[in-house]
């Protein structure tokens, strides 16, 4: 667990631990001072690099952001964005832009501006969730939540995602209750339970703590929570994770039943699926064929393949520049320095019968001759590598085999990543 550099900037403490006693059983809080004596080596202090009020009002000012990349909400009331956007002048041809004047006006009333998918518009937040991705094996998100001094945002609730909250600026006074619905589905909100909810916020809670700069805390789904800001602008990221469950598991076990053509046969014409005992016989063939097919041994490959696409497709890799990217294709030599492009998952299978290896990736499957084996595992392996230093075997041509990584993004050059690496190496599938 010690190489996981990303989950480390949110945890303090054994990583080891952390992963056995707390994932998804307990809410942990990480203070600044605890993190920072782990996090010496790579020269952070807080989560400064990673967001700040600038970066609010740069967002907000510059990016033409448009819904739903922005919510504001106030006590729990979301505000319609038709308050807050607007037409975005000749040539934008959109009627959804973000009008700044209005934000500013709603927050200086009290209200707290949500900006949502900021791992999708500000790059340090896009390294961060690529990052844990990674580090997780889960999908990441993050929202960026600005609060003004003395306001609450949202009452008492529920995630149906594990969060980690990254404070950034000003202090947040955070309560957070014990469940009332354990481990919820993503199609199990907290308004499920809302009357519950609302009894057991108003209990003494797990947590009652004030989240200063560079203090941490992460909230296993369905622990509620509520956050108020204190005598200042609060501004946190809240990284949602988007965990795939056993539950997942079942669905994706399931799918393969659909290459069972007597289950894909409809039901009668006229049918009342009201009525329970009409629907009584099919009920109990389709348990039958699931006991058949659960019955006899099952091969995890296919649930594999099917179940990693939640993953290898919830986090775009690391951005590359394109120019440049095509022009690395070009220059190539001995001397061009390659790396894995971070945050891409892939996976190398060995030879197929056919002198042939499957590089899958998660749009897409290459092939490449058997031959190619040994640069492709220097090329894949992390870290930076110069590739006149890639071994080849006897039949086997390590420049053809970058330039063909290269084309596709899979290995990118030090000029044509977009931003200054914290970590450096790709990612394979744990």
């Amino acid at each position: 667990m010690t190489d996981r550099p990303f989950l480390r900037r949110c945890v303090a403490g054994d990583l080891a631990s952390f992963a056995d006693e707390a994932w998804g059983r307990q809410a942990v809080l990480s203070r600044a001072d605890d993190l920072a004596k782990h996090d010496e080596a790579s020269g952070h202090a807080g989560f400064g690099d990673l967001f700040s009020l600038d970066a609010v009002d740069e967002l907000l000012a510059h990016r033409g952001l448009r819904t739903p990349f922005l919510r504001i909400a106030k006590q729990g009331t979301v505000v319609d964005s038709k308050h807050f956007t607007g037409d975005g002048g000749v040539g934008a041809e959109v009627a959804d832009q973000v009008r700044d004047d209005r934000v500013a006006g709603l927050f200086a009333d009290g209200h707290t501006v949500v900006l949502q998918g900021v791992h999708r518009t500000w790059e340090p937040v896009a390294r961060l969730a690529t990052g844990l991705n990674a580090d997780l094996g889960h999908p990441v998100q993050v929202n960026a939540y600005v609060t003004p001094p003395s306001s609450t945002g949202f009452s008492a609730h529920y995630d149906v995602h594990d969060v980690f909250v990254l404070q950034i600026a000003g202090t947040k006074r955070w309560h957070v209750h014990a469940p009332v619905h354990p481990d919820p589905l993503r199609t199990q909100p907290w308004n499920d339970h809302a009357a519950a909810v609302g009894e057991r916020a108003a209990q003494e809670p797990l947590l009652d703590e004030v989240l200063q700069p560079g203090d941490a805390l992460y909230l296993p789904r369905g622990f509620l929570h509520s956050a108020t800001a204190q005598g200042e602008t609060s501004v946190h990221l809240t990284v949602g994770i988007h965990v795939l469950t056993r539950h997942a598991v079942l669905e994706t076990l399931l799918a393969g039943l659909a290459d069972d053509p007597e289950l894909r046969t409809s039901l009668p014409l006229g049918v009342d699926v009201s009525d329970p005992e009409a629907l009584a016989p099919f009920v109990d063939l389709v348990a039958r064929r699931a006991v058949e097919h659960f019955s006899r041994p099952t091969d995890p490959a296919p649930t594999a393949r099917r179940l990693r696409g939640r993953v290898w497709n919830g986090n775009r890799p690391e951005p590359l520049l394109p120019l440049r990217q095509a022009a690395a294709v070009h220059a190539l030599d001995a001397d061009t320095v390659l790396e894995p492009r971070l945050g891409l998952r892939h996976r190398l299978l060995p030879d197929d019968g056919r002198g042939r290896l499957r590089f899958d990736l998660p749009d897409r499957t290459l092939e490449f001759p058997t031959a190619a084996a040994t640069p492709l595992a220097v090329l894949l392996r992390g870290g930076p590598v110069r590739l006149g230093d890639v071994p080849e075997d006897e039949a086997g041509d390590a420049t053809v085999v970058a330039r063909r990584l290269l084309r596709e993004g899979v290995v990118v050059t030090p000029d044509s990543v977009a931003g200054a690496r914290t970590t450096t190496g790709g990612t394979t599938e744990r």
